[in-house]
């Protein structure tokens, strides 16, 4: 029947073919739509299995991170420098303080209050009801933390939590800041050993990865939870010496505020036989617990602009010049400090002897020179005929230039390179400077040797005060240049030595003859009190060496056509076995401080001031002479209670004077107090059933006075005086450059007023 309606309605039955053709078209069909699955398939499962595994997971767990214990920062003798201690990061979870219904606002009040942090801030995470985790303050200190806890418990808080931390300490707070350097809010270093020692301080961090449930909150069920343990840091033991950093600081630092230095001072102090770096100091210094903070001057030239924009360029550029290592990262001139190695490379080639003689008339024509253009002396009138000795005594400069033209530029540049010069030191702090030499094809150009003058006496290239101080340190140590290097060790959490830094020569540059015969040159330098130009540097009882240095800042001059002088001594003892080279460089000083601007007269000082006090703490055994012993600053003894006639012997006993007031028969009261250091010979008041006036003196101005004249003026007025000078000679030349209590302050009867001395004797006294 329904055969017979198809032929009436004129449609024929499929046959075969069509039905295979149907087939056909159901397969490929099929195969088109199965290869269209597999092909998604394959996109899903191979080529971003990683992007899809990595959302089902954060779909279902909660991955925190653990902090591992950041290792500390040791000086040479375990004294902690860099420290981690407990600390917790308080966060917020929005999206659970919706889902439990928790009032925001309580919640921001609360924690604004708690951390001192800002409420409007607080609040605008707490509107982010997609998120679950909100940094509210990192590194909380315990108190703090605490409070938050308490609070949170109080009001049985969902959405604010407590993690575990770590924050840094600094327990010296701004001692060896350069150095040690700090981090920053994520435990990474950013500056000095923080920074370089980063990856053997941090460790490897752990993890805790819980289990969420549909709703997004953790899984309570331990089985739901992997813990990772962290692994701690090491520690880092450097070569710095504490005590030895402290006394650089404070001299370096009284140095820049009596000078008035301008551009910032540095100083370096180094073993000579190993590189151990045992100080190092870049002022101005910072408190590494809050290095972002400017000092006071920065602050009040911030508040007299109303310019946001000069504001922050302001501090800015504060932050970058007080965090910059002025030790290690700037090159400057050197100049007469260069100097010994001029005559050492003399010594070494057989050039010069020290027989050798020259001669100075205070100016010199180099072959390369332009008319009447040539090298001048500081000494204008010139130093005449002088031993190679009295040469360096004198800080010479024409007869460096002759001393080099006998070496020859070739052999000079050579030496250049030998000494290090040339490379970087290869320290333990990132960016150190190289420096900046001539090309040696101009250096050695026979018709032009205007370079190899400059070169003499350290002028027109750059060093870093790190390359000078290793440089100096081979002159002195048998001839061996060094490795200087920071890091001594490094320690596990347990104080096992995990590596250890050996002392390692580079190469010997000069004979162990000639490195002696530098060492008595050099002395002399220091312990000449007629011919020295580094007598300033002197220490009684001790053997110190060294050079001054006065150079121009050529870069400052290029762009503001001023001239700023850079002062600097380095100085080596003892001097029979040398142990200690100390550099110390002031960077612009103010020429109305009322001492003339020389390295001489004010680098010299700061470096014996310095030894003054390293010395005996290296356990180096002072020898005095008759004359040092009579001119040094003494101890006042205790005499209350004694019978005056006591009294007297015991004042006498230590080179002191005396003065009696009233008529007991003994002592009731003295001036100045027991244990006062004063200058030799001052007359100490005596009060017998007498009473002291109550009224106040008016502190004299004693500058330019000799010590033993300004000791006579303040006694006059029953004040006393001592120096921070280890060098008193009782010459009419060693005047007060400084005093500690301001002329026209008004103070008490038998106070101390503390001075510096200088050596103004005119014959030494230039840029040298």
């Amino acid at each position: 029947m329904a055969d017979m309606n198809r032929e009436k309605s004129g449609q024929r039955p499929p046959n075969n073919r069509m039905l295979r053709r149907a087939l056909l078209l159901m397969i490929v069909g099929g195969i088109a739509a199965f290869l269209v699955l597999i092909g998604k398939l394959f996109d899903i499962q191979i080529l971003h299995h990683k992007e899809y595994e990595t959302a089902a997971i954060d779909q279902q767990v909660r991955e925190t991170t653990l902090d591992s214990g950041r290792g500390s920062i040791y000086d040479r003798n375990m004294n902690i420098l860099a420290m981690s201690a407990s600390a917790d990061t308080i966060y917020i979870s929005p999206a659970e303080i919706v889902m439990y219904d928790e009032d925001p606002v309580l919640i921001a009040q609360n924690l604004a209050r708690i951390l001192d942090a800002d409420y409007g801030r607080i609040m605008e995470m707490t509107q982010d009801t997609k998120s679950w985790y909100k940094t509210v303050a990192r590194r909380v200190e315990q108190e703090k933390s605490d409070a938050v806890r308490e609070f949170k418990n109080e009001y049985n808080l969902k959405g604010v939590k407590i993690e575990p931390d770590t924050k840094r300490y600094y327990p010296y707070g701004d001692l060896a800041c350069h150095v040690v350097g700090f981090v920053g809010y994520e435990n990474t270093g950013l500056a000095g050993l923080e920074l370089s020692m980063n990856s053997v301080l941090t460790g490897s961090a752990g993890r805790v990865v819980r289990a969420k449930n549909a709703y997004g909150t953790d899984m309570l069920y331990t089985k739901f939870e992997d813990y990772y343990d962290a692994e701690d840091g090491y520690s880092v033991v450097t070569t710095i010496d504490r005590t030895i950093q402290y006394y650089m600081e404070k001299h370096l630092k009284q140095a820049a505020e009596d000078y008035g230095v301008q551009n910032g001072a540095a100083a370096i102090a180094m073993n000579v036989k190993t590189g151990e770096i045992l100080g190092m100091v870049s002022l101005d210094n910072f408190d590494l617990n809050n290095f972002q903070e400017v000092s006071d001057r920065v602050k009040k030239q911030m508040e007299e602009t109303t310019d946001e924009v000069v504001r922050k360029t302001l501090f800015e550029q504060a932050q970058q010049a007080q965090w910059r290592n002025k030790a290690v990262e700037e090159m400057y001139e050197p100049g007469s400090t260069f100097k010994p190695i001029t005559v050492a490379m003399a010594l070494e080639e057989g050039a010069v002897t020290t027989d050798s003689s020259f001669y100075c008339g205070g100016f010199i024509q180099v072959p390369g020179d332009m008319g009447d253009n040539g090298r001048h002396c500081w000494k204008t009138e010139g130093h005449g005929m002088q031993t190679l000795t009295e040469c360096l005594q004198h800080s010479c400069n024409v007869a460096m230039i002759q001393i080099a033209q006998k070496v020859g530029a070739e052999k000079f540049y050579e030496y250049v390179d030998a000494f290090g010069f040339n490379d970087t030191t290869g320290i333990e702090l990132r960016g150190e400077a190289g420096s900046l030499w001539w090309d040696a094809e101009l250096f050695c150009n026979p018709w032009n040797q205007t370079q190899l003058a400059a070169a003499s006496f350290g002028q027109t290239f750059n060093i870093t005060p790190l390359q000078l101080v290793r440089a100096i340190s081979a002159v002195v140590n048998g001839g061996n240049l060094m490795q200087p290097y920071l890091v001594k060790e490094i320690v596990d959490a347990e104080g096992n030595t995990v590596s250890r830094t050996e002392p390692t020569v580079i190469r010997q540059v000069i004979s162990k003859e000639t490195s002696e015969t530098m060492c008595r040159m050099l002395e002399q330098v220091v312990c000449d009190k007629k011919e020295g130009t580094g007598k300033n540097a002197y220490v009684a009882g001790y053997r110190v060496g060294g050079k001054t240095g006065t150079s121009t800042d050529t870069v400052q001059e290029a762009k503001t056509g001023l001239k700023e002088y850079i002062v600097s001594f380095i100085g080596v003892a003892p001097m029979d076995d040398p142990q200690i080279c100390i550099l110390v460089l002031l960077d612009n000083p103010d020429e109305a401080c009322g001492v003339y601007v020389s390295g001489g007269n004010m680098g010299a000082p700061t470096v014996g001031n310095m030894m003054a006090d390293i010395l005996p703490y290296l356990g180096v055994e002072a020898t005095y002479t008759e004359q040092e012993l009579e001119t040094m600053d003494r101890s006042v003894p205790s005499t209350v209670g004694l019978p005056l006639s006591v009294a007297q012997m015991r004042l006498e006993e230590q080179g002191l004077t005396y003065r009696v007031i009233g008529d007991g028969a003994n002592v009731t009261l003295q001036m100045p107090a027991a244990n006062s250091i004063v200058a030799a010979k001052s007359q100490i008041v005596l009060f017998a059933d007498a009473t002291p006036s109550e009224d106040l003196e008016e502190v004299p101005d004693l500058t330019y006075l000799p010590y033993d004249i300004a000791r006579q003026r303040l006694g006059y007025l029953a004040l006393f005086i001592n120096t921070d000078s280890h060098n008193i000679t009782g010459d009419q030349s060693q005047v007060v450059a400084h005093q500690s209590i301001a002329p026209g302050e008004k103070v008490e009867h038998g106070t101390v007023v503390r001075v510096t001395l200088t050596d103004n004797d005119s014959s030494t006294n230039g840029r040298y």
